[in-house]
């Protein structure tokens, strides 16, 4: 009993020695990390209270640019002979449209098709066989489209399939389009906002839609599809307006229009 009583005051003696050398430890606790800070999170706009409006902006502007299409048509017994003589008439309004001064760059064929010709619809007999061949000429001078037709007719182009005129600015004038239509848009929805007691607050949804057409000296006013790239213009004064002299082209003016339909939340 006295051996066990002096082995525990050993024991004892032992683990005091040992905290008071530092060599005791408790395991030290797992380390609580703070929470983050929350903040405040931006007011979200309340799409529960709104107002929906439109704004439109329309831009004119006299074209800079026209596209001519010119072709030659040629009859003949056989494919070759219409080939042959089709191609000589063609080169013939090229070179002269080349010594106007028009890039070759600028000149491109734009339809190209030989096919037979029969006495009548049902007929199976080939009378003869017809080329009809249309090139495309871009012209950045618009003081050469009276000469360019002419030139080309005097050499050989015996059809006109089309002239269309249009504006190298097309980007700028839509660009400009669109953010009129926008300010107006802006401007509506706060004079309805105000009218009602509130205010407009953030923009909840906006769409836009734009187009171009031309109204001008050829064949009419029309829409000019292959320039309808999203515009719009509305070029006042001066600016780009082209003397023509004595030419009897009539080259009208091009309305580039940008419509928006947006909606604001209220406050």
């Amino acid at each position: 009993m006295k051996t066990s009583t002096n082995f525990s005051n050993f024991v004892l003696l032992f683990a005091l020695a040992l905290a008071a050398l530092g060599l005791w430890r408790q395991p030290a606790p797992a380390p609580v990390l703070a929470a983050p800070a929350v903040q405040d999170a931006d007011p979200a706009c309340d799409s529960s209270r709104s107002v929906q409006v439109s704004g439109a902006a329309v831009i004119n502007v006299t074209p800079d640019r026209a596209l001519l299409q010119l072709g030659v048509q040629t009859n003949g017994l056989t494919p070759d002979w219409v080939q042959a003589e089709n191609y000589q008439a063609i080169q013939r309004v090229i070179n002269a449209v080349k010594e106007l001064g028009v890039d070759v760059k600028d000149i491109a064929t734009d339809y190209y098709i030989v096919y037979p010709v029969y006495n009548d619809y049902n007929a199976l007999t080939i009378e003869g066989y017809r080329l009809d061949n249309t090139v495309s000429i871009t012209l950045r001078d618009i003081n050469l489209v009276d000469d360019v037709l002419i030139a080309a007719l005097k050499t050989g182009a015996n059809e006109v399939q089309d002239v269309q005129f249009y504006t190298s600015e097309l980007r700028s004038y839509r660009d400009q389009a669109r953010a009129l239509a926008m300010q107006a848009a802006q401007e509506k929805a706060q004079a309805l906002a105000g009218a009602a007691g509130a205010q407009a607050d953030c923009v909840l949804h906006i769409s836009e839609n734009s187009w171009v057409s031309y109204y001008g000296g050829w064949r009419g006013g029309r829409q000019a599809a292959i320039w309808a790239q999203n515009v719009m213009q509305n070029s006042g004064g001066e600016a780009g307006t082209v003397e023509l002299g004595e030419s009897p082209i009539s080259l009208g003016q091009i309305a580039v229009r940008a419509e928006v339909s947006a909606s604001y939340s209220l406050r």
